[in-house]
């Protein structure tokens, strides 16, 4: 059998496996039906949700014994995916397996191990990339959630009530992150808890100010909505200018960006063009040696831009 049936054959199996996936685990939010309500009606069972159930709580347990849960939970909630830790950590090792089967047949060992660690690495990466759009995205709308809060505070409602309008008019994810803190306070936690943890959650030292000014004001009273006014202001400012800052460092990062991206073209072009350059490279101690100080190097200037263009503000 050739290595193009066999690849063919395992992208279709790969296929069917994501769509059993996606027909297993929980994509989101659904209506529940009101016959599951009912005590007294057992649920109906398949060997597809058994076996989905099984394997999920195998990961649960394998994941509590190393201690992952909570980070990855919480990792999770950052990156605002509602899919559970095990069901998450089920699928992308399913990918892995699938993905590191078709690299040993399509290229060997070496491009298995490539393509295995695609998974588990391209999800980590996406869920970093989801939160810090949904860091940026809270960053931004912070300013009008809190004018929306001083005008309830002025139209006499409850600071609660407050928070509560906020939930219902703002967008995502700050209605997401406010209503989690109305939901929290009704079931017996204090605000300022739930505040803090809202701004560990979303990495906004703004948003700490906020919970640390509705704090004070708690305990010492005060015209709240003024101050929120007063945070308002300054809040937008800092934005102001960090939109200037990242305005003006964009360059930089472009220049970056390219001069990382150089090295590895100039190689891939060579490769391609003229193989036998590059051979010179591993025909000997001083190839290898010239390659590991370039790699170095590499590491060096990449991590010295990174400083470089990081402002943190």
């Amino acid at each position: 059998m050739s290595p193009l049936l066999l690849a063919a054959g395992l992208l279709a199996v790969t296929g069917a496996l994501l769509l059993l996936a996606l027909a297993v685990l929980p994509a989101g939010p659904q209506r529940v039906p009101l016959s599951r309500l009912d005590p007294t009606v057992a649920p109906p069972s398949s060997a597809l949700a058994g076996a989905s159930a099984v394997a999920g709580a195998a990961v649960e347990r394998a994941l509590a014994r190393r201690g992952r849960v909570a980070a990855g939970t919480a990792a999770l909630e950052r990156a605002g995916v509602a899919m559970a830790l095990p069901d998450l950590v089920l699928l992308v090792g399913l990918a892995s397996v699938v993905l590191g089967a078709l690299g040993f047949v399509v290229g060997g060992v070496l491009l298995a191990v490539v393509l295995a660690a695609l998974a588990p690495l391209g999800t980590k990466g996406a869920l970093a990339f989801r939160r810090g759009r949904r860091q940026s995205a809270f960053a931004d709308q912070l300013d009008d959630s809190l004018q929306l809060m001083a005008s309830s505070l002025r139209a006499g409602h409850s600071l609660l009530r407050a928070v509560d309008a906020v939930s219902t008019e703002a967008a995502a994810p700050t209605s997401e992150e406010f209503a989690r803190i109305v939901n929290e306070t009704r079931v017996g936690r204090d605000l300022a808890d739930a505040l803090d943890e809202v701004a560990e959650r979303m990495a906004s030292d703004d948003f700490r100010w906020v919970a640390q000014a509705i704090a004070i004001h708690r305990e010492v009273g005060g015209n709240l909505a003024e101050v929120l006014d007063t945070v308002g202001h300054t809040i937008r400012e800092r934005n102001a200018i960090r939109r200037q800052v990242k305005a003006l460092a964009a360059e930089g990062k472009l220049s970056a960006v390219v001069l990382m991206a150089l090295p590895f073209g100039i190689v891939g072009f060579l490769a391609i063009s003229n193989p036998g350059y590059l051979a010179g490279f591993t025909e000997g101690l001083a190839g290898y040696v010239m390659v590991a100080v370039a790699v170095l190097l590499l590491l060096v200037g990449g991590l010295w831009l990174k400083k470089t263009v990081a402002i943190r503000f």
